[in-house]
């Protein structure tokens, strides 16, 4: 265990480390985690279809009836999710970089509008490349026109203006000359593809990446890594989720459409499925292990556990990751990475072969095991399912736990005897 311990920190450290302070992958993340609200309204909205369908009858009849009204806010929310990516993604690299001028976010919708809208020949816009299949180009709209702007500083080709200027007069000339260059691009970009939009030329080129992504082998190996970057103190969520939420969100949406056009929902793995399912109670699903914690003879796993069992019903279990703690624990490292790896297979398995409903959109989070389960899914058999994962993790916590257990005991014992 030593030898694994050294060899990873050697090899896995110094790559982590620089993910985790990589200003880019960060601001994706920070993007993509901040429209998560805005997905979630969408897809309530949507909830009242997918009720109808199952239920069919004269409830079907007056929510198609009323569909235009239900679903409007889907319209200014999901179906425009990329919008706000961009704004926010483009926000969160700015921060990173100290840019404080407000006009970076609406200059990176700009950009994206161009390269996402295309214009009928009766002057209407298209706008259907502004949902979940623009992410990818929300992301690069995004990040370019941050590093425009931080370019243009650094060369000084920006206007500026007079210290008395008004703040919001300032940053309007300031972002002018980067502004110019951005859309420049921008239209030679949407030229370029022709009659094919930039974003179906993103979506060509990542279409392996993301079928790829939701599958097995990827579901598992994402699991993995995120549980072993946490045994090393690094947020593990907050580093993979630069790379896999984009590909869960668009899933996620993907399959809200498909609900709300009366059709079935084909993918796993979103981001509700990730939280819901595979960190229920937190990365590597400690609930149970708060409550032996509780039952624990130990006085010093006990308060932890008294501590820490609120906050892990609602899905927040820092206070027991850093409190007993699980990183470098060379008691509970086997279960907190190996388990969740293993829930990850079964939990994949048992949506793909239909035994129990796929996510039909997002639902809110941070609640109790099952609750977010059966509001992604509709099934009852997706709580149930939710649930067994957390007894599984407990059943596979115990005998570890037992072991940590009885080593605390020898220190108390110990520290009561030299006292």
């Amino acid at each position: 265990m030593d030898k694994l311990q050294k060899w990873l920190q050697k090899w896995l450290m110094p790559i982590a480390e620089v993910l985790e302070k990589q200003k880019h992958l960060q601001a994706v993340k920070d993007g993509i985690v901040g429209i998560v609200p805005i997905i979630i309204i969408g897809s309530f909205c949507l909830v009242p279809t997918g009720i109808g369908n199952m239920l069919g009858g004269g409830i079907s009849e007056w929510v198609n009836a009323h569909n235009k009204v239900i679903t409007l806010p889907t319209y200014f929310t999901t179906n425009i999710m990329s919008l706000y990516a961009a704004l926010f993604i483009a926000n969160s690299l700015a921060k990173s970089y100290r840019i404080k001028n407000v006009l970076v976010g609406p200059s990176a919708v700009l950009v994206h509008l161009i390269l996402s809208v295309t214009i009928s020949e009766e002057g209407n816009w298209l706008v259907s490349y502004l949902g979940a299949e623009g992410l990818f180009v929300a992301i690069i709209s995004g990040l370019f026109v941050v590093e425009v702007m931080r370019l243009c500083s650094k060369y000084h080709l920006t206007i500026q203006m007079p210290e008395s200027v008004p703040p919001m007069v300032a940053d309007s000339f300031s972002i002018l000359i980067p502004l110019i260059i951005e859309v420049i691009v921008a239209v030679a970009v949407a030229s370029l593809c022709g009659d094919t939009v930039f974003p179906q030329v993103i979506m060509n080129i990542l279409a392996p990446a993301i079928s790829s992504m939701d599958s097995l082998p990827a579901v598992m190996i994402i699991i993995f890594i995120t549980q072993l970057l946490w045994v090393f103190g690094l947020h593990g969520a907050a580093i993979t989720s630069s790379v896999w939420a984009p590909f869960a969100i668009a899933n996620a949406s993907a399959n809200a459409a498909a609900v709300a056009a009366s059709q079935a929902p084909t993918h796993v793995f979103t981001f509700g499925f990730y939280y819901g399912f595979l960190q229920v109670s937190g990365s590597g699903m400690t609930l149970g292990l708060v409550v032996l914690m509780m039952l624990s003879k130990a006085k010093s796993l006990k308060t932890i556990g008294r501590i820490g069992i609120i906050p892990s019903l609602f899905g927040v279990n820092e206070p027991i990751i850093f409190g007993v703690p699980l990183i470098m624990n060379p008691f509970l490292m086997i279960p907190f990475v190996v388990g969740p790896v293993i829930i990850a297979g079964l939990n994949y398995l048992a949506m793909s072969t239909g035994l129990v409903g796929l996510p039909l959109w997002e639902s809110p989070g941070f609640l109790p095991p099952g609750f977010q389960a059966f509001l992604l899914t509709l099934d009852w058999k997706a709580a149930v399912m939710a649930v067994l994962n957390v007894l599984f993790m407990t059943a596979f916590y115990y005998p570890f736990f037992k072991m940590m257990e009885a080593n605390e005991l020898k220190k108390e014992a110990m520290q009561i005897e030299l006292s």
